[in-house]
């Protein structure tokens, strides 16, 4: 049998068009061989709301997690996604009532809620449990085997294909960095912000 192969810490910088760093850019490694992580099974995921807002507001999950949807509010809110990747609704609740949602599909599922306009988040499913999210310096450390790799990188503003760059990575190569080649398209903005209070 062969020896496994060494663990090492990929640190990865993701920097704007501007030169600036992009924070909250979700990083992954995506082995070659998929044999690799076949018995690594997903870790759950959990997307909180806490004042009227999604937390985290992008949240990553290997494909084939649970994810939680508490409701840390003191009013209800109505969780729903027609994402293509997971299309799915919590009907009004509160508190630890909700039951958790799979996802089984690689891809963005964006996030809203029926009853608060403004809330927007994000779930984001890969196909590695090899993933981090950049901080405010633009850079996500991640250990992973010396391996050869897909290194993608995907945040909702990013101007491309899927609001995904790829690029390959070698191994032993451990220092690793991406620049957007477009600027980022503008933030959310929703069109009214009105609580009803008929729900709490």
């Amino acid at each position: 049998m062969s020896a496994p192969a060494r663990s090492l810490e990929y640190s990865v910088d993701v920097i704007g068009i501007d030169g600036l760093p992009l924070q909250g850019a979700v990083v992954v490694l995506e082995p070659e061989n998929p044999a690799d992580i076949a018995n690594m099974p997903p870790a759950p995921g959990v997307m909180d709301q806490i004042d009227s807002q999604f937390q985290p507001h992008i949240l990553v999950v290997q494909r084939g997690a649970e994810v939680a949807f508490p409701n840390s509010d003191s009013i209800k809110h109505h969780v729903f996604s027609f994402s293509p990747a997971k299309n799915f609704e919590i009907k009004l609740y509160k508190g630890e009532r909700a039951d958790p949602v799979v996802f089984d599909k690689h891809g963005e599922v964006e996030l809203g809620c029926n009853v608060h306009d403004w809330m927007l988040g994000y779930i984001y499913v890969v196909d590695s449990p090899y993933f981090a999210r950049t901080d405010a310096a633009g850079r996500s450390v991640i250990d992973a085997p010396d391996a050869g790799y897909t290194l993608s990188v995907w945040h909702p503003r990013i101007d491309a294909p899927d609001a995904r760059l790829s690029q390959n990575v070698v191994p032993g190569e451990t220092q690793l960095r991406v620049t957007l080649e477009n600027p980022l398209l503008p933030e959310y903005t929703p069109s009214e912000a009105v609580e009803f209070d008929d729900y709490d």
